[in-house]
């Protein structure tokens, strides 16, 4: 019996014709049905390829019973619930290298544009018919510092390029070696400031994460040069667009060059109102080469999935439980939230992730060290690191994954994840008690006990009085309440807290309680 693929949205005919030639898989073609009506097409299909115009929710999922991989034709995954996914054991898998020339080569598109209003000055000889030189002065981008933030595979081959033109290169990206960028005779800095204050222009190519979402803001914008010129074509929502309008209206930004928005389709986006824009309708994969690419890379990628052969940038390859004793399946969650939350105290480019196992969970320690790489490393590389890719992904950015076995401390099973950077390590340990009750149980050496579950403060300090009135005072004064105080002390004239919280924290809460003398650090994560 043939395997059924559907094709949901439009793809160029070259990968389309891969399913077609193969005799042993029937193709549907329904990029052009209405999408009320794809539904009802849904019950019997094995594999679907989608593209951002199919919403992959609940409905959709209720409707593929069948469904045993969905392929996202592209990089971006927003449109596609993979919990719900993963709950009914589809296997999502994107294409993330596809496209990547053509978004290097629109970012240069708009970075020439902004230094010299190409398009405004193109329409008003064309449509204006006027002839006034005078009126369209740009600047050159020779000599010019151009500040790249995210250095991966779209970012550093944009600086590539840039420099060809004689820019000079900083580059902010504390998840990398600095070699990368000092070996392109580029600057590498840690410090984001200075991509602010000292750039002529800038570019941003991070992955879309909690960490970078409005990471460009009113503030950092005050910081920026007059007259910056800022170019996103990564993903909506790095830059808050209340700080581009702000900046357009006040002449701060003198141009801006955007292809990605918060809300998409931006018809009626109040950043269309500007004359100092270029702008495109999320064009950064529209190439013919990259569509190519990618349609004929998607349809391999359902092809092998429906064969059952391989699951290529497999997003949420799920073990199988099944072939596992029962009491190993709740560790696999609580190693990934671990090694999450031990991310979140980390700044600066990881160079090794162990994971330490004692009890009879250290026998699957090498399958959970997968698990705790993608979750040290994905607030980083975003949905470009999956459980079939980790371990290529760390290799290729000089991180070290371990695993080994510990003597007993107490518990039947214990996993400790470490992550080191080159100055520093923290380590957050777990179990299970009952039959899947989560607990935390150590941080960096201090007994605690919770639930990684909510938003949380992780706070170190001189183990002196008046810590906790202090905390509890900040916290209070920017109307923020506890719902958990849990307090661990090492006996060495240090205390580290774990504070869990119901609001979000922001910066400037953050850097009131690491301004206070007492403290060591002041983290936030969410788990």
């Amino acid at each position: 019996m043939k395997k059924k693929i559907i094709v949901c949205d439009s793809i160029l005919d070259e990968g389309v014709r891969l399913l077609k030639e193969a005799e042993d898989i029937e193709c549907i073609e329904a990029a052009k049905v209405p999408k009320d009506e794809l539904l009802a097409m849904l019950g019997d299909v094995d594999v679907a390829i989608t593209r951002s115009s199919t919403e992959v929710n609940e409905a959709f999922l209720d409707a593929a019973k069948n469904l045993k991989a969905l392929i996202r034709a592209g990089v971006g995954v927003d449109n596609v619930d993979l919990n719900g996914a993963s709950k009914r054991g589809i296997i999502v898998m994107n294409v993330p290298t596809a496209n990547t020339i053509a978004a290097v080569e629109l970012t240069m598109a708009h970075l020439l544009c902004s230094a010299r209003s190409f398009v405004n000055a193109s329409n008003y000889l064309k449509h204006e018919r006027k002839w006034e030189r005078e009126k369209w002065y740009g600047v050159e981008l020779m000599g010019k510092i151009l500040g790249i933030i995210g250095f991966g595979n779209i970012g550093s081959r944009v600086g590539v390029r840039a420099k060809a033109f004689g820019m000079k290169i900083l580059a902010y990206d504390p998840y990398i070696s600095p070699s990368k960028v000092t070996d392109l005779d580029m600057q590498y800095t840690t410090n984001l400031d200075d991509i602010l204050t000292k750039s002529d222009f800038i570019t941003i190519h991070t992955p879309k994460t909690k960490e970078t979402n409005g990471m460009i803001g009113l503030s950092e914008l005050a910081k920026m040069k007059d007259k910056i010129r800022l170019i996103n074509c990564a993903r909506g929502g790095l830059y808050t667009e209340e700080a581009l309008c702000e900046g357009l209206k006040s002449g701060k930004i003198a141009w801006l060059g955007i292809d990605v928005f918060d809300k998409e389709p931006a018809t009626n986006n109040p950043l269309l109102e500007f004359e100092n824009i270029s702008t495109t309708a999320h064009l950064g994969a529209n190439t013919l080469e990259s569509q190519a690419n990618i349609a004929i890379q998607a349809c391999e990628q359902a092809l092998n999935a429906a064969r059952g052969i391989s699951y290529p940038n497999a997003l949420n390859l799920p073990i199988k439980t099944e072939d596992l004793p029962p009491f190993v399946a709740p560790y696999i969650e609580l190693v990934s939230k671990m090694a999450f939350l031990c991310a979140q105290m980390q700044k600066g480019a990881i160079k090794s992730i162990k994971l330490e196992a004692q009890g009879q969970i250290a026998e699957f320690a090498k399958s959970m060290l997968t698990f705790a790489a993608v979750g040290s490393l994905q607030g980083i590389f975003g949905d470009n690191i999956n459980y079939v890719n980790a371990n290529f992904i760390a290799k290729e950015n000089g991180i070290k994954l371990e695993s080994s076995q510990t003597k007993s401390s107490g518990y039947n099973n214990k996993l400790c994840v470490k992550i080191s950077t080159e100055t520093a390590s923290f380590s957050v340990a777990g179990t299970i008690f009952d039959e899947n009750e989560q607990r935390i149980v150590n941080l960096n050496g201090f007994k605690t006990d919770f639930k990684p579950k909510g938003k949380m403060i992780v706070f170190k300090n001189k183990d002196i009085p008046g810590v906790i009135a202090k905390i509890s005072g900040i916290l209070a004064a920017n109307n923020i309440n506890i719902a958990d105080f849990r307090l661990g002390r090492d006996g060495s004239g240090y205390a580290l807290a774990v504070i869990l919280v119901d609001e979000k924290i922001s910066k400037k809460v953050l850097d009131e309680l690491n301004d206070y003398e007492a403290c060591i650090f002041a983290h936030y994560a969410e788990l």
